[in-house]
C-alpha cells in the first residue's frame, strides 16, 4: 500500500508495561527493528522475557531509560523513525505517580523534539482521560473531542484518570508546540493473556469507579493483541491524525459485565448471584463513540 510505511527502527517505551510488550512483538514481527526501552522499574517477567528475547532477536536491542533522566531518553530514541509511548506505572496510581507520569511524558515528546529521523509519536493513553466528569450521564456522544475534568478527578481520587488526562495533554501542547506529528490511542480497559498476573495494579487502577463506567455506558475493553496493532496502523498510516478511542466492547449489560470479571480472575471475585443463568439483565445506554478507529482499521490489513 501506498500509504504504508517500509519497515524501519521503532522505538517502545516503555516495552516492559503489558501494552508496550505486545506492541514490540508485532512490530518485530512485521519486520521492524525495535529498540526496547525499559524504565528501571525492577525486573519483572516481561522484562526478563525481552531480554531474553534480544540474546536471539538480531533486530532487537534494549535500552535502561528513567524517564526523568531527558537523556538516557535521547540514548534510547536515536536513530529511530517512530516512538510509540507507552508509559504506565506498575505499582498503579496515587497523586504523586500522576505527576512522576506528566513529567515523563513531556521528556519523551521534547526528546523526540530534538531527534531528527522521528517521523510520528505514537502516544498511548486511556478511555479514562476522556470519560470521568459530572455530567457524563446526560452526553448522548462521548468521542474524542472529550476530556476527563481535572477537579473532578481530583475530588473523586481518580489517580488513573487524572495521571492519562495531564499527561496526555501536556504531550498534545509539546507536540504542537514543537511542530510534531503525534497520534494518541486512547483504549478501554486492556485485557488479553495473563492480564492479571502481568498488569495487576495498572488495570485495578483503571476500575476505579467501574460501577459508575458501567452504570454510565463508558466502560469498555479491548484485546491487547487488537491495540497493539491499532498503534502500528496508526503509525503506518500517513494520514492518521488526533485522537482515537480504542475498544473491542461496551460493558453495558450483566452478561457483558460477567465475562469481564471472568477475563480478570481472580483480580476480581465473582459475585455468588452470578454463578447461574441470568435473566432479565438491565441494559444500560451506550454513550462510547469510535468512529474514526473504525475508518483507521478499515483503511489497512494491520489490523
Amino acid at each position: 500500500m501506498d500509504q504504508e510505511k517500509s519497515p524501519s527502527c521503532c522505538c517502545v517505551l516503555d516495552a516492559s508495561t503489558y501494552v508496550g510488550f505486545w506492541i514490540l512483538k508485532k512490530l518485530l514481527s512485521r519486520g521492524y527493528s525495535v529498540h526496547a526501552a525499559i524504565r528501571r522499574n525492577g525486573e519483572s517477567e516481561i522484562e526478563e522475557t525481552i531480554r531474553e528475547m534480544e540474546a536471539t532477536e538480531e533486530r532487537l536491542v534494549v535500552y535502561d531509560v528513567d524517564v526523568l533522566d531527558y537523556q538516557s531518553i535521547l540514548v534510547s530514541i536515536k536513530t529511530c523513525n517512530a516512538v510509540f509511548c507507552c508509559l504506565d506505572s506498575p505499582e498503579g496510581y496515587d497523586e504523586k505517580e500522576v505527576d512522576l507520569e506528566v513529567r515523563g511524558a513531556i521528556n519523551v515528546v521534547e526528546a523526540c523534539g530534538r531527534t531528527e529521523s522521528i517521523e510520528k509519536i505514537v502516544f498511548s493513553s486511556s478511555l479514562t482521560a476522556s470519560i470521568w466528569r459530572d455530567n457524563i450521564g446526560t452526553q448522548k456522544d462521548v468521542d474524542e473531542k472529550c476530556w476527563s475534568d481535572q477537579d473532578f478527578c481530583r475530588s473523586k481520587k481518580l489517580w488513573h484518570a487524572l495521571a492519562k488526562m495531564l499527561s496526555e495533554k501536556a504531550a498534545w501542547a509539546l507536540a504542537m508546540d514543537r511542530r510534531l506529528n503525534m497520534v494518541s490511542i486512547n483504549p478501554g480497559l486492556i485485557v488479553g493473556p495473563s492480564v492479571a498476573q502481568h498488569n495487576p495494579r495498572p488495570t485495578m487502577s483503571y476500575l476505579k469507579g467501574a460501577a459508575q463506567m458501567y452504570e454510565n455506558g463508558v466502560l469498555a475493553y479491548v484485546d491487547a493483541k487488537f491495540l497493539a496493532d491499532v498503534h502500528i496502523r496508526a503509525f503506518e498510516d500517513v494520514s492518521a491524525c488526533g485522537r482515537y478511542f480504542c475498544f473491542n466492547q461496551i460493558v453495558n449489560t450483566e452478561e457483558e459485565a460477567l465475562k469481564l470479571v471472568q477475563s480478570l480472575s481472580p483480580l476480581i471475585p465473582m459475585p455468588p448471584r452470578y454463578e447461574s443463568v441470568m435473566q432479565g439483565s438491565e441494559v444500560y445506554e451506550e454513550r462510547l463513540r469510535n468512529n474514526k478507529l473504525s475508518k483507521l482499521v478499515e483503511a489497512g490489513s494491520g489490523c
